[in-house]
């Protein structure tokens, strides 16, 4: 039997935003779900001086990137929670 490989990509997460505010967070995380769209969220490390402490990270795949800036855009407009787009390619420390 031989194996066939297939041509989805793997390890293209980006990150899409950064948010501010836990209840802006929770939205988006509700809003991601009911849209059937994967993330992870990464807390960035903070400094002892640090003002963001609530800040993280909400990182997507790619292939969803048209899709999650749409929901997360939605969210805010109904919600007036603000976002700080990113739209980078999320370093993975577990490479």
């Amino acid at each position: 039997m031989q194996q066939t490989f297939n041509t989805v990509k793997v390890n293209n997460e980006i990150e899409l935003c950064e948010v501010m505010n836990s209840e802006c967070k929770k939205e988006i995380e509700r809003a991601l779900l009911k849209n059937r769209i994967s993330y992870y969220i990464r807390w960035p490390k903070n400094s002892f001086l640090s003002k963001k402490r609530d800040s993280c990270i909400i990182c997507i795949n790619d292939n969803s990137r048209e899709e999650a800036e749409e929901v997360v855009r939605m969210v805010c407009d109904e919600t007036g929670h603000r976002v700080r787009f990113i739209m980078k390619r999320s370093h993975n420390a577990y490479l």
